[in-house]
């Protein structure tokens, strides 16, 4: 996306091949943006028009987003400074998922946006231009809602200004500053100006911890177990997993070796028995993705733990507290479900089972790694759904076992 409207040409390594990912880049080679990727190289680059250099065709009326929830929230952002008009499409997931807290703040700021429920669900009508800026205040903590306003805000009159008052994702903050935005941070405020041009970047992608998540989690409970993990991303907003995972007594050791712009460096995991803990609110934003993988962490835990403040896991790819308690229920999980997260009594192993996708990437790989403490088989349906995010976690999988 910086790459897009940046002056000039961006390359990037380590660019993740997965649909998500593909579906945003091809959304922007029909946007007349000239993106050169070979598949399997992880290598791309992105030939910049300029801040204003997004262009239409008159055969151009949607734009299919397939199952990317932040693909459409931040492109959102980014299409209300344009001077045409589009629909973004999703697939049948997408077009359940949330969107007014990215269209009300967008049509505060100018833009005319038309959907589903007063512009709360997929296909998206939108058409931009001529915005000012706004003061919001970022109550649901969502990385994306900022992201958008952000993009927005490269192309409102006056300041755009974001209160946020416990941090979310900074991916894109760093990337305003690398591209020479003008943007600044005063204390919990985000503020963001106009934008004449953007400078072009070249990047070495950390690799997502997000993905790594389940093969930490995997070392971590399986006892005699020894991995590292190279180049992944250490963000500050994005390490609540592993905060956790060693409060919970895991043997856990970080070392950065990059700092700008995406702090980057190994992970060196060794298997050892955990203890319950709590997750409350005031962590959730760290870990919002990682919340099901370690709920497999907690079900083999010992004792209680308990997630709270976590109602946003209802509204992703599936319902995903109430996806991981039917399947950890499924192979002798001790689990009950709340209105906003979960509480779970640690087993010592799970037992046999088949488990349900729910069409939820991030379900179908925590019950992949879970069945790293069962003993037989497990059955598990709609796999698919996993190239969404890690097309190769199944052959990594394997690879990491017989290693």
């Amino acid at each position: 996306m910086f790459g897009a409207i940046a002056q000039g040409v961006s390359h990037a390594t380590h660019f993740l091949e997965g649909d998500d990912c593909l579906n945003t880049m091809k959304a922007f080679q029909r946007l007349g943006i000239p993106i050169d990727w070979r598949q399997g190289t992880g290598e791309i680059t992105v030939h910049g028009q300029g801040i204003s250099g997004l262009k239409k065709n008159s055969e151009l009326k949607e734009i299919f987003l397939g199952n990317s929830g932040t693909s459409m929230r931040i492109l959102l952002g980014l299409l209300a400074g344009q001077n045409f008009e589009i629909t973004l499409t999703g697939d049948e997931s997408l077009s359940t998922r949330p969107m007014r807290r990215v269209t009300e703040p967008l049509k505060k700021m100018g833009a005319q946006i038309k959907g589903r429920d007063n512009g709360n669900y997929a296909p998206l009508w939108i058409r931009g231009g001529r915005l000012h800026g706004i003061d919001y205040e970022n109550k649901l903590g969502s990385a994306q809602v900022k992201s958008a306003l952000l993009f927005a805000g490269l192309y409102a009159e006056g300041e755009t200004r974001i209160f946020e008052f416990s941090s979310s994702r900074d991916h894109t903050e760093r990337l305003l500053a690398a591209c020479g935005a003008p943007y600044r941070r005063e204390d919990q405020c985000l503020i963001v100006q106009k934008a004449s041009s953007l400078h072009p970047l070249d990047l070495d992608i950390p690799g997502d911890i997000s993905s790594a998540a389940f093969f930490i989690v995997g070392a971590a409970i399986t006892p005699g177990s020894n991995l590292v993990v190279e180049k992944v991303g250490l963000n500050p907003t994005r390490l609540g997993l592993v905060n956790v995972l060693q409060r919970m007594g895991a043997k856990i050791e970080v070392v950065p070796s990059q700092a700008e712009p995406e702090p980057m460096g190994t992970i060196h995991i060794q298997g050892s028995r955990l203890n319950g803990t709590r997750v409350t609110k005031t962590e959730v934003a760290s870990l919002i993705d990682e919340l099901p993988i370690l709920m497999i962490a907690m079900a083999l835990a010992e004792g209680e733990s308990i997630i709270s403040g976590a109602e946003e896991l209802r509204v992703k790819e599936t319902d995903r507290i109430h996806s991981m308690v039917v399947n950890l229920k499924a192979v002798g999980g001790e689990v009950e479900e709340l209105p906003d997260g979960c509480w779970i009594q640690g087993v010592e192993r799970f037992h046999p089972g088949r488990i349900q996708g729910f069409g939820d990437h991030r379900t179908a790989m925590s019950f992949a790694i879970a069945s790293l403490a069962i003993q037989g088989d497990v059955l598990l349906d709609d796999v698919e759904c996993v190239s969404t995010s890690f097309p190769s976690f199944f052959d990594d999988f394997k690879a990491l076992r017989n290693g």
